[in-house]
């Protein structure tokens, strides 16, 4: 067994980027951009109103107690004519401000009569509510750039320049193999001694929550045959393959036999931890291939600790959970000779381990928001000693 700290080394080796790819710009949320983004026209495009209200000439205004109301201009409208000296026009929100006019007074702080606009509005100033031409952004200004990751606000962003495409690294591609005789899909009737598929769940939600769209799912038998067959299938098909259960010393574990028929290289196999001891790791070319154990608190904390870092590593450059040094609430021992990693609850000063810490159960694991790690060496922790919390994602 190698020590988590050699793990979290050897993982770290691998993982690159892959190779970028045109997405379009609707899917390409969560992406890292490849190249930088150079905007390709002027936001706005023309001076714009801010406001529903009148365009004018300020200095026309200062040197006149009322301007001649002559037109209107709607937003989306296509008309184009320069305003009259000594005039206004009626202009609405996002409409734009025609030549001859440099101000635009709000609705609100007028009144019109026989035709003739009065502001009472002391303190407007020329230029007030008018989007300039360019104000957002220049053509030719850059917009992102490259490694940067393409958020919500970013897609509005480029959508507003008519950028349709973008060059991102995409998600990794990731199959995830269930073993396991004794599992049920939830939905059908459990026979005696089956117990429903929960490790499938877990893992496509985390997936679909860091990012990876692209979660393929196969269930095998405990056989050799089958489980090397469909190895060998993710393998072509994936950039990381996911196997839950088969990795320890039983006669039914067949996950490190098939891994040796498909050709993958062993990096390690089993850790100094709980839970998730048994965990194996290894590659084939650009290919990684997780073993996690079969349950399920092992399965989520192995994916956290160890398939996380490098699944963020391959989509945005950034490693895995946030880490906080804080203190315990109450007072914790352990055996040494093994890195612990208990569910808990941090409460944003204290960090309280929860109960239920066995590796089958998920029920404190589902109101946990962070993962204590209590390193090996350590067997006793006082209440108030410093330990190291990864936050889990809300």
């Amino acid at each position: 067994m190698i020590s988590v700290s050699e793990a979290r080394e050897i993982i770290q080796q691998y993982g690159a980027a892959l190779q970028p790819l045109s997405m379009k710009l609707q899917d390409a949320v969560g992406c890292r951009l490849a190249v930088d983004i150079f905007s390709p026209l002027d936001i706005p495009a023309y001076p714009q109103s801010s406001m529903d209200g009148y365009a004018f000439s300020f200095a026309d205004w200062q040197n006149n107690t009322g301007l001649q109301i002559k037109g209107e201009m709607a937003a989306g409208s296509s008309d184009q004519f320069k305003i009259d000296p000594d005039a206004a026009i009626r202009i609405f929100t996002g409409a734009a401000v025609p030549p001859g006019a440099d101000t635009v007074v709000m609705q609100e702080k007028i009144t019109v009569i026989n035709g003739v606009l009065q502001i009472q509005d002391e303190q407007l100033k020329k230029g007030a509510n008018v989007r300039l031409k360019g104000s957002e952004i220049k053509a030719g200004e850059l917009a992102l750039s490259a490694g940067m990751t393409v958020t919500p606000a970013a897609i509005g962003f480029l959508a507003a320049m008519g950028i349709t495409e973008l060059l991102v690294f995409p998600p990794p591609v990731i199959t995830i193999i269930i073993t396991g005789n004794e599992l049920q899909t939830p939905g059908h009737e459990l026979s005696y001694g089956q117990v429903y598929d929960s490790n499938s769940f877990a893992l496509t939600a985390a997936l679909q929550q860091c990012g990876v769209k692209q979660v393929q799912l196969v269930q095998v038998s405990d056989e050799l045959e089958k489980l090397t067959h469909q190895l060998k299938q993710a393998l072509e098909q994936s950039d990381i393959v996911l196997l839950t259960g088969g990795v320890s010393v039983g006669d039914y574990d067949f996950v490190v036999a098939a891994a040796q028929r498909c050709g993958i290289s062993t990096r390690f196999h089993k850790l100094k931890q709980r839970p998730g001891k048994p965990l194996f790791f290894g590659t084939k070319e650009s290919k990684l291939i997780f073993g996690l154990p079969g349950n399920p608190s092992s399965v989520l904390t192995c994916f956290y600790m160890y398939v996380l870092p490098v699944v963020n590593k391959m989509i945005n450059g950034k490693n895995g959970l946030l880490i906080k040094q804080v203190p315990l609430s109450s007072a914790y021992q352990k055996t040494a000779g093994l890195t612990h990693f208990l569910k808990g609850y941090f409460d944003g000063h204290t960090v309280n381990p929860l109960g239920a810490q066995e590796s089958y159960r998920m029920r404190s694991f589902a109101g946990a928001n962070c993962l204590i790690e209590l390193d090996e060496a350590i067997t006793d922790c006082d209440q108030g000693t410093i330990v190291a919390v990864h936050l889990l994602p809300e």
